[in-house]
Formats: C-alpha cells, sequence, structure tokens
C-alpha cells in the first residue's frame, strides 16, 4: 500500500542557552547528565552518549538530546511519531514534556533557553569557539581538512527543522516545492535580527551562516552547495548528480562498513575526487583522518547513502535503506530517469523531507501578551504544521510555485532573510502558503498553524518582536541583554 505524505513526522529542535537574569551566552556541560536524571526519575530507558568520559547526548523514548555544535546550542531529534489522525497532536506532545524537561534540567545550572533563533550578543572569536564546540570527529574534517569557517555559527544559530516522511516516489517533488516556497519559512519564523551585541540590518541573520562559512573553503564545490539551483529537480538521480557534480569534492568517508555521521573515523580520497568518481572506481587510496595513515578504500552503496549530508540547501531529502543494492545496481539506477526511485522501492526505504529555513520560535511572555496564550503555545509546531499541509497539498503547491515561478522564489530568498514580512512579496508569498498549506490539513488540525498566522496578520515576526525590545531599553549590551531574558525566555505557562 502507497505510504502518503506526512505518515510519520518528527523534529529537529534546537534551543539558544542563557544564563538566567542576565541573558548571556551559557555553556551548558552538565546539561546530558541533568536531563538523564529527570528522565531516569520518570521511569524512562535512557542512554548517554559519551565522548571522552564526557556526556553529550542523551537517548530515550522521545528521541535524542543534547548539544549540536556548541554547548550553548541545544538540539532535540524527537523520534518520529506516527502521522494520520492526531500525529500532530501526538508530536506536539513530545514537544511539550521535551521543553518542561529542558527548561527544569537548565534550572539546575541557573540556565534557560532564549525564544531566538541566534543569540543576540555572543562572540565568535576563536578562543570562545574552541572552548564551546563540542568534541566531535567531524569537525577537525570540515575546519582543518575543507577550511570552513566553522566558528562563524558558534553563538547558538538554532533552527527549528520539520520533518515530514514522504513517499519515495514524490520525494523530488516534495523536495522542490519546500525548497522554491523556502522564503515564506524564512520570513514567518524569522527570529535573528542581532548579532554580537549589534543590529545586522538583517531579520534572518542565520541564514547567511552557510554562505559566510564556505566562501573561504578550500573546495569551491562546498560553497556551491549552499546555493539553490537555477531550477527544480527533474528526479532523484538530478538531485544526487548535483550533489555529487565533478565539481564537488568528496567528503570524508567511513572508514568502517556503518558509521555515525558526527563520529566515525573518516578517510580523506586522494586528490579530492568528487564522490561520483570514486564509486566508479575499482578502489581509491586515502588517509586516515584521525592519524593521517595510507589506507584502500573500495566503494561500496552504503557511501552513497551516507553521502546524503552534503549539502546545506533549505531543505533536504533524508532517508534510510532496509537493505544495501550492489554498487553496479545503484550506478546503473542512477543513469536511469526515475532509477533511483525505482531501486530504493525494491530495496526499501523510509525517507522525510527536513525543512532548515524556519528560524526556532517558543513561546516566552512578550509573545503571550501581544498574541495570547494560545498562539504563543503553539508556536514550536506551527512550522511542522506548515510543512505537512503543503506535502499534503503537493498539486496546489506545484502550482503556487509555477505561478510565482522558480528563478523569482529563487530570487526571493535574499529580501526574505533580509526584511521577512516587511517586504510585499514576500508577505503576499507567505499568504500564499499558508492557504495552500491550510487546504492540505484536516480541521482538527490547522488550530497549528496559529502562530503563523498570527504573525502574518499582524506583520510582526520573532524578529520584529525581538528589534523592539532591544532598541527599545536604554544602555549597553548588558543592559539590553538582562531586559530580553525578562521577556524572551522560554515560558510554558506552568512556572
Amino acid at each position: 500500500m502507497r505510504e502518503s505524505e506526512g505518515a510519520r513526522l518528527g523534529l529537529e529542535m534546537e534551543m539558544v542557552v542563557v544564563r538566567r537574569g542576565s541573558g548571556a551566552s551559557h555553556a551548558a556541560e552538565r546539561y546530558p547528565e541533568t536531563l538523564a536524571r529527570l528522565k531516569r526519575a520518570r521511569g524512562e530507558d535512557i542512554h548517554l552518549t559519551l565522548h571522552g568520559g564526557r556526556a553529550i547526548g542523551v537517548t530515550g523514548p522521545l528521541g535524542e538530546s543534547g548539544f549540536d555544535n556548541g554547548y550553548n546550542l541545544l538540539e532535540t531529534a524527537f523520534a518520529p511519531v506516527a502521522g494520520g489522525p492526531g500525529g500532530l497532536d501526538r508530536l506536539a506532545a513530545a514537544v511539550r514534556t521535551e521543553l518542561a524537561d529542558v527548561r527544569d534540567a537548565l534550572a539546575e545550572e541557573d540556565a534557560a533557553v532564549l525564544n531566538a533563533a541566534e543569540h543576540p550578543a555572543a562572540t565568535l572569536d576563536m578562543h570562545d569557539y574552541l572552548r564551546i564546540r563540542v568534541p566531535r570527529a567531524i569537525y577537525a574534517e570540515l575546519v582543518g581538512h575543507r577550511g570552513w569557517l566553522h566558528r562563524a555559527g558558534i553563538d547558538a544559530k538554532a533552527q527549528n527543522g520539520p520533518c515530514t516522511a514522504v513517499p519515495i516516489e514524490e520525494a523530488a517533488r516534495a523536495l522542490n516545492v519546500m525548497l522554491a516556497l523556502a522564503p515564506a519559512f524564512i520570513a514567518l519564523f524569522a527570529n535573528s535580527p542581532l548579532q554580537d551585541g549589534r543590529v545586522t540590518g538583517l531579520k534572518e541573520n542565520r541564514l547567511m551562516l552557510w554562505d559566510r562559512m564556505f566562501r573561504h573553503a578550500r573546495f569551491a564545490g562546498d560553497h556551491r552547495l549552499q546555493q539553490l539551483p537555477e531550477r527544480p529537480f527533474a528526479d532523484l538521480g538530478e538531485y544526487f548528480r548535483w550533489m555529487f557534480a565533478p565539481d564537488t569534492v568528496s567528503r570524508g568517508l567511513p572508514l568502517a562498513e556503518d558509521g555515525e555521521y558526527k563520529s566515525v573515523v573518516s578517510v580523506y580520497l586522494d586528490g579530492h575526487p568528487s564522490l561520483g568518481r570514486f564509486l566508479q572506481a575499482p578502489s581509491w587510496t586515502g588517509r586516515r583522518a584521525d592519524n593521517g595513515r595510507p589506507v584502500t578504500l573500495r566503494p561500496h552503496s552504503g557511501h552513497f547513502e551516507y553521502s546524503q549530508f552534503a549539502h546545506f540547501l533549505d531543505a533536504r531529502f533524508r532517508y534510510r535503506l532496509a537493505g544495501r543494492p550492489p554498487l553496479e545496481e545503484l550506478l546503473a539506477a542512477w543513469r536511469k530517469p526515475g532509477g533511483i526511485e525505482d531501486l530504493y522501492t525494491r530495496v526499501g526505504v523510509a525517507g522525510y523531507i527536513e525543512g532548515r529555513a524556519p528560524g526556532a520560535v517558543f513561546p516566552d511572555r512578550q509573545l503571550v501578551e501581544e498574541a495570547g496564550a494560545d498562539v504563543a503555545a503553539r508556536a514550536p509546531m506551527a512550522a511542522s504544521a506548515l510543512q505537512l499541509g503543503i506535502l499534503r497539498n503537493l498539486e496546489a503547491a506545484e502550482v503556487l510555485v509555477g505561478d510565482w515561478g522558480w528563478p523569482a522564489l529563487r530570487g526571493m530568498r535574499a529580501m526574505a532573510i533580509r526584511a521577512a514580512l516587511a517586504d510585499d512579496r514576500v508577505r503576499a508569498l507567505a499568504a500564499d502558503v499558508l492557504a495552500v498549506a491550510a487546504q492540505g490539513l484536516p480541521d482538527a488540525d490547522r488550530h497549528w498553524t496559529m502562530y503563523a498566522d498570527y504573525v502574518l496578520a499582524s506583520g510582526r515576526t520573532g524578529a520584529d518582536r525581538l528589534l523592539a525590545l532591544w532598541t527599545g531599553t536604554p544602555g549597553g549590551v548588558a543592559e539590553k541583554l538582562r531586559a530580553v531574558y525578562a521577556r524572551r525566555a522560554l515560558w510554558l505557562g506552568d512556572e
């Protein structure tokens, strides 16, 4: 039986951490142990992820909780819940439980979550970057080997990434729609107008991260892979040909047959080939990333699946295969129109669209006072509901993309980052997107878009509210941060 869009729902939720009272950026190094203790006290089966004897993650029934790139930025990757009737309610219940746990765990080290998609005044300097960065093996590759300016994101740039299952035969269509309509998501959830204690002139400064990180990278293809292509993808084969094109350089590949993306021992291939070129060779020499020793890798289809994270667009197709097809079969399928879809159907695949455009938004006292408790409580779920509605109304969404035009939508991204809903065309697009999403949601689920509805109607994004608070508070950065903390700290209504 064909699986429909939204058969499973997930969320990758990132959270900015600050000191209580002052609002200063905080490295919550004790957070995993405290969170694990609180969850175990409730009877949950909890596993701690350790690195060098230090806990950096907590895995339990709700999913995986821990840090993103730094100790000042939390991330929870929720375990998928069943979609269909009540699916958004189930995910919302998990989100509510997790936010309460996060709040209580942080309170034990006098810290809290801030409703922002980037800390307003955290430093980006190298000393603090090295102190705050989580010690994952992959960062040695990204910084030392590829030359990324990884510290450009160490000031707790936070997204709220909805994850919506899609049938493999519609994956490319779903991805195209989410990429094209990203300006509306950027604008509606804009929440990062400040950086390093200064007004940036942008409503969603967070999304300048990728250009800044890759602008002077060692391999030019890395910068291209964060720029929307000039036309939509015809199928998944074209999507992967774009991602692994001859002008790109393969990321480090796992030495072991199977390895976790951020902690595996990887191999840098000699001569810096693209992944496509590597996969067509009998074998390839390289060196281990951890000790520099020479090794020889024989390509297999697992390298293709492992490398699916190689780009930084506003949406990704993420997937896991039930079986590993022979490499020759994969390469043959890759050359045929619709071949990847056919092959993955045969071997078994679970895939979803990961939205990366929405900034992190949470309930706080300022939002409750302006929009009401119901709107504030639904803020963390609005992007998930919006993406689900779009993908459940895929044909209408494609008509919308066609009416606006791919080139025009491609050009609107920069304006959405700069002005959000203050730009009339971006606001009109957001209205169209909300209308299409509403048609894709059953009546019982439409209330989950209340935050986005309020933002569109009022024209006041999270960035606008934060800017008003920041500029309206007299004094220097310290005084402004205290005012921001008082009004913008996570507030669940039961404190």
